[in-house]
């Protein structure tokens, strides 16, 4: 098939597929592969162990595709706009995670897409980011965007609010071309709103100060340093894209699996609700990754940070007595934020330092 008749009939089989924003990359070395070894000898992946597991299928497509030519590489918005903030004792969901799992809505079509290629005798395979994929990488090669120095990638004057998909294929198709301008130019908004400091240069990201990364990804209780940068985020962070001259006027949204159903959260509603109801509450959503020790952790800190006296019966009724250390922790922290001392040192090593930091 001819290279021009091969990009036509691989954008078309994604637009049947579901995909609006489709663009194409001549797959040679991966790009910013040098980058990503460098930020993960520095450190900055934290915890995120998969990320290091997971290298050479990011830096090697062909490891999964053999013979691979092009990717194809897919943008799904999630642009809808922030409800009104309901006050009280709520916190703040990352846009993202309002409606539906985007590795569910997202993934369904990539493996149908992946799924009709090798119908047809291509040989295909691709994913989300839980793939070992350098999906922005791809994507700022393709045309799509740009990474911008939040480390996001931007569709220039029109928005980052977007999930991004990658499939590589054994065709030969005519590829696009990447955007060459840098559109950040001298603009560091998103670098100086950054509550926790996680940038510690343009282009670099440090996930051990970044708050999607301690109140998403980490088990742990985040470092006493950090927690008051939290303020009302109970899940990841937007700062950096609501800052963003790219994102002040985005595009209207097409997908209602995105809505906002869980954009605000009622935190004493976290802390009473059993384990195992908060976590079937949440089906289907990305409100599920942390657990529900890693919400009730959240709602604690974010109480804290609110500072509002209602949060004291809730945080000793449900946050102190916790079958968990890390939500124990938290509440302890987040009393003291109050002004309530707390009570007889507990047992365990990790809640008797909060307490005794506390006194």
């Amino acid at each position: 098939m001819h290279p021009d008749d091969a990009r036509n009939y691989l954008i078309r089989q994604a637009c049947e597929a579901g995909f609006a924003h489709v663009r194409l990359v001549t797959v040679r070395q991966t790009p910013r592969i040098a980058a990503y070894d460098a930020w993960l000898s520095a450190g900055h992946q934290a915890d995120m162990h998969w990320m290091v597991r997971g290298r050479d299928d990011r830096a090697e497509p062909a490891r999964r595709v053999p013979g691979v030519q092009t990717a194809l590489v897919i943008a799904v918005d999630h642009a809808h706009r922030r409800p009104s903030d309901p006050g009280g004792l709520t916190g703040m969901v990352a846009r993202y995670a309002w409606g539906r799992d985007y590795h569910n809505v997202v993934g369904k079509r990539l493996r149908k897409l992946v799924k009709r290629l090798r119908g047809q005798g291509i040989g295909a395979w691709g994913g989300v980011d839980t793939a070992a994929i350098l999906e922005r990488a791809w994507a700022e090669a393709s045309g799509l965007g740009f990474v911008g120095k939040n480390t996001l990638l931007i569709r220039p004057g029109t928005t980052s609010w977007s999930v991004l998909g990658v499939v590589f294929v054994d065709m030969v198709a005519t590829a696009d071309q990447p955007i060459e301008r840098d559109h950040c130019g001298r603009c560091t908004r998103c670098l100086v709103a950054c509550p926790t400091q996680a940038f510690p240069s343009p282009w670099t990201l440090d996930a051990r100060r970044c708050i999607a990364y301690w109140t998403i990804e980490s088990r742990d209780l985040p470092p006493r340093r950090l927690r008051a940068g939290f303020g009302r985020w109970v899940f990841g962070c937007d700062v950096c894209q609501e800052v963003c001259p790219h994102n002040h006027t985005p595009p209207d949204p097409v997908e209602d699996a995105f809505a906002p159903r869980n954009a605000w959260l009622d935190l004493p509603e976290l802390l009473e609700t059993p384990d195992d109801a908060l976590i079937q509450r949440f089906t289907g959503t990305p409100l599920r990754r942390p657990g529900a020790v890693g919400l009730k952790r959240n709602a604690a800190i974010v109480l804290g940070n609110i500072g509002r006296t209602e949060a004291i019966e809730p945080l000793q009724r449900y946050g102190l007595t916790h079958s968990s250390p890390v939500v124990r922790a938290s509440a302890v922290w987040a009393l003291w934020r109050l002004g309530v001392p707390p009570g007889s040192p507990d047992p365990d090593p990790l809640v008797r330092s909060e307490q005794e930091a506390a006194r």
